[in-house]
């Protein structure tokens, strides 16, 4: 009769959990092994029904609390599914949506009992591997990989891991006294390229601010000061005007019924179409026929320079400018439209627009309302701008359009510096499972 796992002496088991040399993913520096976690991994199912103990307090790793590094510290009444109880050190393998990639140690910063949501896999395997080691290795390309290769779900967050092939994928078993330095090496390289990243965060977080400071002075006439001195000019013939006297109808789109394809004649645009200030019709794109555009959706038509934003959210403040890669556009019900008239510039619309000032009163309201993120038809028309004189316009589009693109370019070196940081660390974790680091 086979010896149950307990049974077994950890040389019996280590040699149980061996896997063949022909099914080795890639091969090992000497002194190390391909065994199968789930022939060493420890860890029995124990579930315990927290709403029982009400009173009780528990430290709960759930998912969500990953984001945060710290589990959440809550009574058993406030838990209201059954839970896994788990040590300190057990290693958390989240099997929701394996692209996320969600490995956690459970560390036990209270004296109270550890629970763990269902969607964890635990992972106590403490005889033959130090707990970080198996943290860092399951956050290793290889891992996130097999983890991929075989899920059950539709996709998104209904994808999940099947925890009884995880137990059976291939791990790399160092000597302990290598993990450990293994796992030294990987988190002085993270540590250095983290205080790099933060630092480039920074540059990314002040964006935003920046932009808006950008904006904040370009309508307070600051940008064209020296201009309008040039020109004789006095910041007084500013005037507030309201959106409905500078533009024709301000409309909002439709959906028609059955008429939308992946294929058409006329591209029909949502809101997840307006990216980073910017209309972005590769993804996903959407069409039309053209009898529905000149009949059902007639008063929803776009064209190139009108201006379009979101009216419904969260999050508002949605705002492009339609592009000239289709002489035609159409919309639906969550976009609205404007087309300036002639003495209004497009794009000093599309910036007046992108000014937080003019969208902060009519957003405030829309807060005071539960459950309600949306800019009505009515309140679109009722937004003032400031308007100065059709050249004055031209020109603080000229200055905007070159300090904005500048920005942009600023912003877009930092998110490739961040992807690059990334890509950096997978590099250090594949090196680093294969000996090589």
């Amino acid at each position: 009769m086979a010896k149950k796992k307990q049974d077994l002496s950890p040389e019996e088991r280590l040699a149980a959990a061996l896997v063949p040399e022909e099914e080795w993913p890639y091969a090992l520096p000497d002194g190390w092994n391909w065994v199968r976690i789930g022939a060493l991994n420890d860890y029995q199912s124990s579930s315990i029904t927290p709403s029982t103990n009400p009173d009780d307090t528990f430290e709960l790793y759930s998912v969500p609390s990953i984001v945060n590094d710290y589990p959440e510290i809550t009574k058993g009444m406030d838990i209201g599914s059954t839970k896994q109880l788990v040590e300190k050190d057990d290693v958390l393998l989240c099997k929701i949506n394996p692209r996320i990639n969600r490995v956690w140690k459970v560390s036990a910063h209270t004296t109270h009992k550890c629970l763990a949501s269902s969607e964890w896999i635990v992972v106590r395997a403490r005889s033959f591997f130090a707990s970080d080691y198996l943290m860092w290795f399951f956050r290793c390309p290889y891992f996130r990989e097999r983890m991929l290769s075989n899920v059950s779900g539709v996709g998104g967050s209904l994808m999940r891991a099947k925890p009884r092939y995880v137990q059976t994928y291939p791990v790399a078993l160092p000597p302990l006294s290598e993990q450990h330095c293994l796992v030294a090496r990987i988190e002085s390289l993270f540590a250095k390229l983290d205080a790099a990243k933060e630092k480039v965060q920074s540059v990314l977080d002040s964006h935003e601010n920046r932009k808006a400071a950008l904006l904040h002075d370009a309508f307070a006439g600051k940008l064209t000061a020296k201009w309008r001195r040039e020109q004789g000019l006095s910041l007084n013939v500013w005037r507030i005007e309201k959106l409905e006297n500078l533009c024709e109808k301000i409309t909002c789109g439709k959906t028609p019924k059955n008429d939308i394809a992946p294929q058409g004649e006329i591209p029909y645009l949502k809101v997840y179409n307006i990216v980073n200030d910017e209309i972005d019709f590769q993804s996903k794109p959407q069409y039309i026929p053209r009898d529905v555009h000149e009949t059902k959706l007639q008063s929803s038509k776009l064209k190139p320079n009108d201006v379009v934003m979101n009216i419904v959210g969260p999050p508002l403040r949605k705002i492009a400018v339609i592009p000239d890669t289709y002489p035609e556009w159409n919309m639906n019900q969550a976009i609205v439209r404007f087309r300036p008239k002639a003495d209004l510039n497009y794009r000093f619309l599309y910036y007046a627009l992108l000014n937080p000032e003019t969208l902060d009163d009519v957003i405030q309201k829309t807060k005071g309302v539960v459950g309600q993120a949306n800019i009505s038809i009515t309140q679109s028309r009722n937004l003032k701008i400031k308007l100065p004189s059709l050249p004055e316009q031209q020109e603080i589009v000229r200055i905007l359009d070159r300090l904005l693109a500048r920005e942009q370019r600023a912003r877009q070196a930092a998110e490739e510096t961040l992807a690059a940081i990334d890509r950096m660390k997978q590099a250090i974790l594949a090196r680093a499972f294969r000996g090589e680091l």
